[in-house]
């Protein structure tokens, strides 16, 4: 595995975020309507710069590779995002900052689009579980 350094991110990296957010809707959710498309852009795009200060880059060599949010929620803590640009995946950096969260949090929130059938099978091999069913995504848990 590449050696990869989360920093705290800036405003210079918004555009980045925007786009790492809208993708990892978008990209599982073929199903949404223009209309739709055009109000999670609109969402993402001004929700992203209030957050700023929750969210870490993950850089490889000073080359942004994608990103992390944490917020809290309910009794724990949301991971509200982790993306990874494509050539990235699958080299054990995902999985190092989920096992580095577990770490330190006994309890862990995520939603997972049932289509992101890769990101389910990483996410129950590291005993988070189903915990809420919606039409196009479960809400998963890692109790401690």
């Amino acid at each position: 595995m590449q050696k990869y350094n989360l920093v705290k991110a800036t405003n210079k990296d918004i555009a980045k975020l925007i786009q790492y957010k809208l993708a990892s809707i978008l990209d599982y959710d073929k199903e949404v309507s223009f209309e739709e498309k055009e109000r999670i852009t609109n969402f993402v795009k001004n929700s992203i710069p209030n957050q700023i200060n929750d969210y870490k880059v993950i850089e490889i060599d000073n080359k942004i590779i994608g990103c992390l949010y944490l917020e809290p929620y309910q009794d724990g803590i949301l991971l509200n995002e982790i993306y990874l640009e494509e050539e990235y995946r699958n080299q054990g950096i995902g999985t190092d900052i989920i096992k580095n969260i577990i770490l330190n949090n006994s309890k862990i929130y995520l939603w997972v689009y049932k289509e992101n059938k890769k990101a389910l099978k990483l996410y129950k091999s590291l005993n988070f579980t189903i915990e809420e069913t919606e039409e196009k995504r479960y809400l998963m848990v890692y109790k401690d």
